[in-house]
């Protein structure tokens, strides 16, 4: 277990945060902060809300009620390229690439933010638009080599085992440079040792990038070792939060998730 960061301020600061599905409540008065520098992990058994947590925080839900505040703005009602220039990546829990593109070709994808460059410029492919070019490759080249891509750089992203897929998805995120990183289950389906790989390479990004990261994680000895603070969702409640011990001794939280002797 990592310590905890005590002298990080929030970075974004949810609210009171509520969704509804008809008459499904996915969130109710959700509020959590997400500090600079730390590391935070969202638990709780399936249903409970998290990827609805996430999804209201990049804008493709928008709730009935509550406030998202990335740095003072609010997110609330903004669309997700919006939400993503302002520098908050995810990673998805159902892998979403370009299945038919080299893993190369995704995360060049993932710069399109970054890019200036029009259309015709790109046609011509000469002075500044060759200068960004390499720019931005040069970035991509970096997120290769931390993540030990090489292998699979030129490979249809398609034709991956499902753990370099996962690797991609992470990779893609992380190339469009942002100041706050949420994943959805980065582990998911792997063998353990494809998720001692990828828990590496987490630390390695937050010890890199000095940036808070958000995990959705069902492991729980992976959230436990690699987790500064933890929050529990339980039928779009949250139920706990605080230090991984607290977490793992308290009453409420093991009755509803994480079971009782």
């Amino acid at each position: 277990m990592i310590q905890e960061q005590e002298d990080h301020k929030p970075i974004i600061s949810i609210q009171d945060l509520s969704l509804k599905f008809g008459g499904l409540q996915a969130l109710n008065n959700v509020s959590v902060d997400i500090k600079s520098g730390e590391i935070l992990s969202i638990i709780g058994p399936n249903g409970a809300g998290k990827t609805s947590f996430f999804n209201c925080i990049n804008g493709f839900y928008h709730p009935y009620q509550g406030q998202i505040l990335y740095q003072g703005r609010d997110l609330t009602r903004l669309k997700p390229h919006k939400i993503a220039a302002l520098g908050i990546a995810r990673t998805f829990q159902n892998i979403e690439l370009f299945s038919g593109l080299s893993a190369l070709d995704n995360l060049m994808a993932a710069r399109h933010i970054h890019m200036k460059r029009g259309a015709l410029s790109g046609c011509l492919f000469f002075g500044p638009t060759r200068r960004e070019e390499i720019a931005h490759r040069e970035k991509i080249e970096e997120i290769i080599d931390l993540l030990e891509m090489e292998p699979i750089r030129k490979k249809l992203v398609g034709s991956l085992p499902y753990g370099e897929r996962k690797k991609v998805d992470l990779a893609r995120a992380l190339c469009m440079d942002p100041e706050v990183l949420l994943l959805d289950e980065p582990m998911a389906g792997m063998n353990v040792e494809e998720k001692e790989d990828i828990a590496r390479f987490v630390l390695d990004i937050y010890e890199l990038k000095k940036i808070p990261i958000v995990l959705i994680e069902h492991d729980m000895d992976v959230v436990m070792d690699i987790t500064h603070r933890i929050a529990v969702l339980d039928f779009g409640l949250k139920i706990a939060e605080g230090l991984p011990e607290e977490i793992k001794n308290n009453e409420r939280v093991l009755k509803a998730y994480l079971g009782e002797e």
